[in-house]
Parts: C-alpha cells; sequence; structure tokens
C-alpha cells in the first residue's frame, strides 16, 4: 500500500504542481479512508514523505515541497517548490529535463538560475557547488532544517564567509553536476509503481557510485532504511 499511495502523492506533484488529499487517493484508489491514513501515517513515520503537522496533509513529498520555499523549478507553464538545491535537481530528474532553478546564493540577496538542457547543467550554470551544511547521517534529524541549507555558492571561499556569518558549521561543496548525477541516481525511480525507501545500505552505495565519499558522507551501518 506504501508503494501506491506514494506513487499517488509523487505523480499528482509531477502533473499538478500540488500533492493529492488523503481523499483523493482514497477514491482513486478504491481504499478506505482509514487506510489511506494509516498508510500516509506509516509513510512519514518511515520518511517516505512528511505530513503537516497533527493532518493527513502532505508537506513534503522529496523532491517536491506543497509549501512555499526559496527554490523554484520552472519549465514552461509548469513550476514546482523544492525543499533544496539537490530536491531542485530531483523535480529536474523527474518532471523537467529543461527545467530552471531559481534559487538564491547561500538563501541570501544575490538572485541565480542553474539551467538544465535535456538533462544536463548548461555551460554557464557548471561553476556553481552545492553545499551541504549538515552530514547526510543527520539528514531526517531535522530534514526541513537540513534542506534549508543545501544551497548554491560560486566558491568554496564564498561557503567558508557564509558560514562564519551565520555559524553554521561549513560541511562539503559538491559542484553541481554531481549534485545532479546524486539526484538523477536518487530520485530516478521516486516515480516507480513499485518505489521503496532506499535502505541506509542502498543509499550508502549511491553516494559511492557518485564520487561522494569520506567521513561526511558516511551512513551508520544498520539494515534500517535512510
Amino acid at each position: 500500500m506504501e508503494d501506491r499511495v506514494h506513487h499517488h502523492v509523487i505523480d499528482s506533484f509531477v502533473r499538478r504542481g500540488y500533492p493529492s488529499t488523503a481523499w483523493e487517493i482514497a477514491a482513486d484508489l478504491g481504499a478506505t479512508s482509514e487506510q489511506v491514513a494509516a498508510t500516509l501515517r506509516r509513510l512519514h513515520d518511515g520518511h517516505g514523505l512528511v505530513l503537516h503537522p497533527g493532518s493527513l496533509d502532505v508537506w513534503i513529498a522529496h523532491p517536491f515541497s506543497a509549501s512555499p520555499t526559496a527554490v523554484w523549478v520552472a519549465e514552461g507553464e509548469r513550476g514546482w517548490w523544492a525543499p533544496c538545491m539537490w530536491c531542485a535537481l530531483g523535480v529536474a530528474v523527474l518532471a523537467a529535463p529543461n527545467a530552471t532553478i531559481h534559487a538564491r546564493i547561500g538563501g541570501e540577496h544575490e538572485p541565480v538560475q542553474i539551467q538544465l538542457h535535456d538533462g544536463a547543467v548548461a555551460e554557464d550554470s557548471s561553476s556553481l557547488g552545492v553545499h551541504f551544511a549538515v552530514p547526510l547521517r543527520d539528514a531526517w534529524a531535522n530534514v526541513v532544517h537540513f534542506c534549508s541549507t543545501v544551497l548554491p555558492f560560486r566558491s568554496a571561499a564564498d561557503v567558508e564567509r557564509w558560514c562564519e556569518r551565520h555559524r553554521i558549521a561549513q560541511g562539503a561543496v559538491v559542484p553541481v553536476a554531481q549534485a545532479l548525477d546524486l539526484a538523477r541516481a536518487w530520485y530516478g525511480h521516486h516515480l516507480d509503481r513499485d518505489w521503496r525507501k532506499w535502505t541506509l545500505q542502498e543509499a550508502q552505495a549511491i553516494f559511492e557510485r557518485v564520487g561522494l565519499t569520506g567521513p561526511f558522507f558516511r551512513l551508520p551501518v544498520s539494515d534500517g532504511v535512510y
């Protein structure tokens, strides 16, 4: 049931730009409201999506956000909010291979546009980097904060000054093309009807496959899911 509900939510984001309600999911899947409610709560508890506190309304279903964020992914007349730069690239993978990602350098005042053409980062955007401030093993301790600190920068020196200015720990800077490789490997199957959460071992293998190695990207050795 989790895979069917997750697919319905992601598909609704892709097609309409916002998530299905629990009532819509139940009606479309021929399920009871109780079944869908329980499934949504299981998905929330298992980090398959994030519900608004105290409700069954989807807040975040990575890589999409139902609430306004500082990152907007546009393709033609369509557009989506993304929780972070990793997610924005994931939106492009799932829905918008010729997207323009609108963000701000370090989440501050300077606007930046990242262009993708046929699923690849355009040359004029390729010099940018994506800073991950929080180690990936700690992402779900506060996933909203984690996402809000995955931001675009022009240089490693800018990241260092930004971290000092905001008293945020410096993490890892990843070239935007490599971040797209991560998004493609991570989110490429999120619209599959048989979707399931990556295990910690699978997640670690994805990080290593796209060249994200070292302690910052190392996950706990466990049988759990990411």
